[in-house]
This record gives structure tokens, C-alpha cells and sequence, in this order.
């Protein structure tokens, strides 16, 4: 789960895995802890880091201050991206694919992580090779340095580009995504403790022995009396 890391900028913290090392001294065992972080805005500014510590508090914070100093910028077009990559690293294989709006994130935990702290909503995704997370983790910010704009692609090749196929089927998803309407908010729930629910309790309009008639009243209606026999 994100936990917020700073309020001014928007960035939230989600760590990865924490991993314990050991190395052999002559008093005994001496350990040590390294933690993997992944940080970012939701607005398409995201990073990770690695870093080791003797706590494992001290390694988190140790991982966060090396993540803000390696943030990044994704390019991004409504809530997916604009054309499928494909990053490397070690033995680890990571291929992002652009989805229509509503899709979701299908994505393991690492790459889950980075791509929702990034601000993409809709993306298929799919793994291969090795599953160590550093590796994977590394392999989705290789895919994501290959990420460029139609307008950087035009301006490489000094050629006006037509729209692009995912943005076509972006604005056609639109068309099928409801539009939420003010009166359609949920409403939040209301204290009804003590209140008169109209039940046939004691106090109740419906129960209990009902409103009071003198004797001239019951004897003008011709009702029988509960009075006790002489």
C-alpha cells in the first residue's frame, strides 16, 4: 500500500520488497538490510531505489532519498501510453502494451506499482524470463525511457504525423465510458438513532395501548368498558 512520502509534491512511497543480508565476523553474525522503493506523483513523475542500512526503517529512507533523486517523466496520453515498448534488463523481459479506457492495469505487483504511481490507469502488460524484482523493476523504466510523443517522433523525422492509431481508439472508447452525473454521488450515511420509525413498540404510533379516551367518550360510542363487575 502507497503511504504518502510528501504532501506538498504529491508523492507517495511504496515499498517493494526488503531483503536481509548477513556476512560472517569473528564475534558471530553481523546483518544488514537493503530495501527497494518505488516513489511517485501520479501525474507522470515516478522513480525507484535501492539502498542498505543495520534497520530496516533505515534502508527504507536510505531507498526513498535515492528514488527522488532519480524521478523520471512518462509520457502519457489520456490514462495509457502512446505506443507499445518493450524494456530489458539482465534476464528480465517487460513488454508494456496501450489499452482503451476502462481497462485497468493488468500487471504483477512490480510492475503494478510503477505504472500506477506513474499515472497510467490503462495498460496490458506481460513478463519474461527472470521474475527477481530488482530485475523486472529495472526492466520497466527501460521500457519507459523508449516511451516518445507523436510530436518528438515528428520533429526527429521533420514530417507531420496523422493521428495515431491508439488515439483514434482512445476517443472512441469515450463514447461507451458513462459520464458520471452530480446527482448520481453516493450518499453518506445518516444517524437515524432515536429517531421515530413508526414501529409497533410501547412509543409507537402503531403499538402500545394507543391514545387515552375518557369513560363519556367509550360510553357515547357504545364500546364495551373494561370497568370491573360489581
Amino acid at each position: 500500500m502507497a503511504e504518502m512520502l510528501d504532501e506538498k509534491g504529491s508523492i507517495e512511497s511504496t515499498t517493494i520488497g526488503v531483503y536481509r543480508t548477513s556476512t560472517t565476523v569473528k564475534g558471530g553474525r553481523r546483518f544488514s538490510f537493503g530495501g527497494l522503493v518505488v516513489i511517485g506523483n501520479r501525474n507522470g513523475e515516478v522513480g525507484f531505489g535501492y539502498a542498505k542500512g543495520t534497520e530496516v526503517p533505515q534502508a527504507i529512507q536510505k531507498a526513498q532519498r535515492a528514488a527522488q533523486r532519480n524521478m523520471k517523466k512518462v509520457t502519457r496520453i489520456g490514462t495509457t501510453i502512446h505506443h507499445q515498448v518493450q524494456g530489458g534488463f539482465s534476464a528480465a523481459t517487460v513488454r508494456l502494451i496501450p489499452a482503451a479506457p476502462g481497462t485497468g492495469v493488468v500487471a504483477g505487483t512490480v510492475v503494478r506499482a510503477v505504472l500506477e504511481l506513474a499515472g497510467i490507469q490503462d495498460c496490458l502488460t506481460k513478463c519474461y524470463g527472470s521474475t527477481n524484482p530488482q530485475n523486472v523493476l529495472k526492466a520497466v523504466f527501460d521500457a519507459i525511457d523508449q516511451l516518445h510523443t507523436p510530436e518528438q517522433i515528428a520533429e526527429l523525422r521533420s514530417q507531420t504525423l496523422e493521428p495515431t492509431e491508439i488515439a483514434a481508439k482512445i476517443e472512441k472508447g469515450k463514447a461507451f465510458v458513462p459520464a458520471a452525473k452530480k446527482s448520481d454521488k453516493a450518499k453518506g450515511p445518516v444517524n437515524t438513532l432515536g429517531m421515530d420509525k413508526g414501529g409497533r413498540g410501547r412509543g409507537g404510533p402503531g403499538g402500545g395501548r394507543g391514545p387515552r379516551r375518557d369513560r363519556a367518550t367509550i360510553a357515547e360510542s357504545g364500546a364495551p368498558t373494561d370497568a370491573p363487575k360489581a
